[in-house]
């Protein structure tokens, strides 16, 4: 009996130990990321530019901003529900404005002090992020996601909490890039590095090209932005029953709409 005694008491021990350096690790993870973020290029934006470009977040100069503050929250509680802190977005075809639901609700996101969160364009063939903000010489998607280039060459800083990668050149071969084992290995390690609570990847359509699935293994979730009078019921069913095979499908937005009910004098 006491030798039992003794053999759970060196288990207890064990345990303890192995919680306090997990806690200790996690914690100079957060410290580290934390330095990190202070580190980041600023961001400077053009209100007029981002108005221009429909990104009505940031200022919120346009009433526009309640819908993707009411998108914000139903992600940020499902994600929370679920432990899900990464999510794609994608669309059927091009033009479903995905990339501007990308920015406004990274934008939106960024009025939570609470949530630190970082968005980066992956939109390998035609990427619109830097476009959209007016980003002057942006990086090489290509370069970071080969590990030639590091999280702090790439991303640059919002405000305190919202880290954006744009993407200056468009790659000829984005399939194969997106599901190579460098492109993974870059993507765990700028989970690490940057420590987000909400990682959103602007993705291309998925009917264009296979870069999508070839993706999706390194997210939590995704969702998928349709256009109002463009995308067809069937591209939906296609699209979402294609997501569903490979990640969470965290919702479909409805977007381009021009007919929104009058509700409580809004």
């Amino acid at each position: 009996m006491e030798r039992i005694q003794t053999a759970l008491q060196k288990v207890r021990e064990q345990r303890g130990s192995d919680q306090l350096a997990e806690q200790t690790f996690s914690s100079c993870l957060r410290l580290g990321s934390e330095v990190l973020w202070e580190t980041l290029p600023k961001l400077n934006t053009d209100p007029k530019l981002l108005a221009r470009n429909r990104i009505v977040t940031p200022y919120r100069s346009d009433m526009a901003y309640v819908t993707f503050d009411m998108l914000r929250t139903a992600v940020l509680q499902q994600m929370r529900q679920n432990n899900w802190k990464s999510v794609a977005i994608t669309s059927p075809t091009p033009g479903c404005g995905k990339s501007v639901v990308s920015l406004n609700l990274a934008f939106s996101l960024a009025n939570q002090k609470e949530c630190r969160t970082a968005l980066i364009d992956l939109d390998l063939r035609r990427p619109q992020i830097a476009k959209l903000l007016g980003m002057k010489a942006p990086p090489s998607a290509e370069s970071f996601l080969k590990g030639h280039a590091e999280v702090e060459d790439v991303f640059v800083r919002y405000g305190d909490n919202l880290a954006i990668a744009g993407n200056g050149r468009p790659v000829r071969f984005a399939a194969e890039l997106l599901q190579s084992s460098d492109t993974a290995k870059t993507v765990r390690l700028m989970k690490q590095k940057l420590d987000p609570d909400i990682l959103i990847v602007d993705m291309p359509p998925m009917l264009s090209s296979d870069d999508v699935p070839a993706f999706l293994p390194n997210v939590d979730c995704a969702i998928l932005v349709v256009a109002a009078e463009m995308t067809t019921a069937r591209e939906t069913d296609i699209c979402e029953r294609s997501l569903a095979e490979k990640t969470n499908v965290l919702g479909v937005v409805l977007n381009k709409c021009r007919y929104t009910p009058d509700k409580y004098g809004y």
